[in-house]
């Protein structure tokens, strides 16, 4: 089993360290029974994430996660996907959710490495009891030791 996680931080600073964003992706990949994987964390500052989401989304303003998983050409092929996470969003959805940064950043790297393996989600009022939200919210629980 070979699970590279690579982490870039482009000089963002987070309460999480680049070991253990790498911790948790891998953490999601073993729990999803992937094999081989080669995923790339990538923290972005609000104008470089505004930037992503404005070219590949369409949407206005910087967001808290973007992945994006690409197509293997067997099964057998290892998992290939980039997540980029925006530390500042998330300090903002943890002041909302009342919960500490750590996390929900921990919350943002499930969500993104389930998104690179193809799990999605209904946006709006419906999102947080889709199967993906319930998944990432268990794994989230296992990670912390819950």
């Amino acid at each position: 089993m070979s699970l590279s996680i690579s982490v870039a931080s482009n000089g963002v600073r987070a309460p999480l360290g680049r070991e253990r964003i790498a911790d948790i992706a891998r953490t999601v990949l073993r729990a999803e029974r992937v094999p081989s994987a080669l995923v790339s964390v990538t923290l972005l500052a609000p104008r470089d994430m505004a930037r992503l989401n404005k070219t590949h989304l369409g949407h206005a303003g910087p967001t808290d996660v973007i992945s994006f998983g690409f197509t293997r050409a067997t099964p057998r092929d290892p998992v290939v996907g980039d997540v980029y996470l925006c530390p500042a969003v998330g300090r903002l959805n943890a002041q909302a959710r009342g919960v500490p940064i750590r996390e929900e950043l921990s919350r943002l790297v499930v969500h993104g490495v389930l998104h690179v393996l193809g799990h999605d989600h209904p946006n709006g009022g419906d999102r947080e009891q889709s199967a993906m939200w319930l998944r990432q919210e268990h794994l989230l629980e296992r990670i912390a030791g819950r």
